[in-house]
């Protein structure tokens, strides 16, 4: 994924409309209202790792995490080969002008992110468990930025089961200048007095010493695993996160949340256990866990029940105990087999402000305020045209897929994955109805077709393909006509926390976006 393409066009107007068409169908915000602000109009940008036609995507290329930095000048990949790829921005804030010319522009430099390529490293290999027999994949589940110290690069990377603490620094190799003794002419003398292996002494003597100089021969990026957190999950850890402490970090699986010091790899804290005595009365798993973005004793953890709850560490050692529930009841005559499978919260994200939490479940993103635990104080529909599939998505394992989802620094704005590489951004702002459809290639905007009159129909013909030992692929096209394919999948993106910039990633290729 070293190589990026650049580019400012295949940009467009959005749909803004409550039922927004595209390939996401279904675009429906609750609650919308008609004075909102016009959508935003998102242009390409880069594509890193970009496909050729026709080109076999290599499983371990896939990438399967991404996180940019608090300031945004870094961003972080992980694939399924358990590979790191860092990039770094390029475009400088002062676009090459000084501090007082800046203030003498009476209007906004309108200049988008650009990243290039900085460095990889192997961060985690394949293992294999031999006390439970169990092979351990490489592939990195997440990826969190710690604080940065002395120019240094430091972030917390994990895969199924060990969370490993790396540090990317600039290491200057060194060359030594000046020496006393040219070693082109001392090997052409007849008689040499070899001192050592590196050192040749002429049989004259020397006459004069000179003190040799060190100089700088040039800088390479290393990267270097600090600490190894490992042992202390029986299940697959699905997510990690940093304190705002800048000192602890928890990780969680499906049914613990354990706390760590960076410090200390030895040892850490479950400070959630939601295993029952006997497993035959599991309910429900975490599914995901995040701390507050401000408040260092707060985090909050999501189930596959479709429930989050708020957990205050202040409390107790052991927080099986919540401070609030938030979850939205199902209505008992809408009830069927898939209702707890497509309620099962698969990401949830903290705003900025830490006042809302953004949960997206397999049918719809929710946004929660943490002082109104009586449901979402917004929802918005993403897979709603994919309900008379569910029995075929059941049938391939797509209706557990998981979906990331995020939001953008103002806390305007959320986006979240889908199907057929595309991705759907909403806007929260009251009263806005923006709900605009983007495809992750050079031309983002291309899946965009007007929105209907009449509500959607519900998906009636849609071809099917059966393979051999019954496994489908799933394929047709929505109710505004366009076709999608659940084996491209988007579940991994994420915003740029100061800027309308997202990056996404479609199998092992990383397309960025502004507006």
């Amino acid at each position: 994924m070293k190589g990026g393409d650049g580019g400012g066009g295949g940009g467009g107007r959005g749909v803004g409309a409550a039922a927004a068409s595209g390939g996401g169908g279904g675009g429906e915000v609750a609650g919308a209202d008609r004075g909102s602000p016009a959508a935003m109009e998102w242009k390409f940008s880069q594509v890193f790792g970009e496909r050729a036609a026709g080109e076999e995507v290599q499983e371990v290329d896939i990438i399967s995490a991404i996180e940019f930095d608090k300031s945004g000048d870094h961003l972080a990949t992980g694939d399924r080969g358990g590979r790191v790829v860092l990039f770094e921005r390029t475009d400088t804030r002062d676009h090459g002008m000084s501090r007082r010319d800046l203030e003498r522009v009476d209007f906004p430099v309108g200049r988008h992110p650009e990243f290039r390529y900085k460095t990889e490293f192997q961060s985690h290999e394949p293992e294999f468990d031999y006390l439970k027999s169990l092979e351990i994949e490489e592939k990195i589940n997440k990826i969190r930025w710690c604080q940065t110290a002395n120019s240094a690069l430091f972030l917390l990377s994990t895969n199924d089961k060990t969370i490993k603490f790396w540090k990317v620094h600039e290491k200057k190799v060194k060359k030594i200048t000046d020496m006393n003794v040219d070693r082109a002419k001392t090997m052409g003398n007849g008689s040499i007095h070899r001192l050592s292996n590196d050192f040749l002494f002429p049989p004259e003597g020397i006459p004069s010493l000179r003190l040799p100089v060190v100089t700088s021969y040039e800088t390479s990026l290393v990267a270097r695993c600090r600490r190894v957190y490992a042992h202390a999950h029986d299940y697959h850890i699905n997510s990690i996160s940093n304190n705002s402490d800048g000192e602890t970090f928890i990780s969680a699986d499906d049914l613990r949340i354990n706390l760590w010091n960076l410090e200390i790899s030895n040892q850490s804290f479950n400070i959630v256990d939601v295993k029952p005595q006997n497993m035959e009365d599991l309910t429900e798993v975490i599914t995901s866990s995040e701390f507050h973005p401000t408040h260092c004793h707060m985090l909050a953890y999501s189930s596959s029940k479709g429930s989050i709850r708020l957990i205050d560490l202040r409390q107790s050692a052991l927080c099986d105990g919540h401070a609030q529930l938030f979850e939205e009841p199902e209505a008992p005559a809408s009830r069927s087999f898939f209702t707890e499978i497509i309620a099962s919260i698969s990401d949830i994200k903290f705003a900025k402000d830490g006042r809302h939490i953004l949960s997206r479940d397999y049918m719809t993103l929710k946004l929660w305020d943490i002082n109104m635990d009586s449901g979402p104080v917004a929802t918005y529909q993403v897979h709603e045209y994919l309900r008379p599939k569910l029995c075929d998505l059941y049938e391939n394992d797509s209706i557990f897929d998981k979906f990331e989802c995020c939001l953008s620094g103002d806390g305007q704005r959320v986006a979240t994955g889908s199907y057929s590489n595309l991705f759907r951004v909403f806007g929260c702002a009251p009263g806005s109805i923006e709900a605009t459809t983007l495809e992750a290639s050079k031309n983002p905007m291309r899946r965009q077709a007007p929105t209907p009159s009449r509500p959607s129909r519900s998906l009636s013909s849609i071809t099917r393909v059966v393979r051999r030992g019954g496994a489908e692929s799933p394929g047709g096209v929505d109710a505004n006509g366009n076709s999608f394919d659940f084996t491209t999948k988007l579940l991994h993106l994420a915003w740029h926390p100061t800027e309308s910039s997202i990056a996404c990633a479609a199998a092992n290729s990383l397309y960025m976006y502004y507006a």
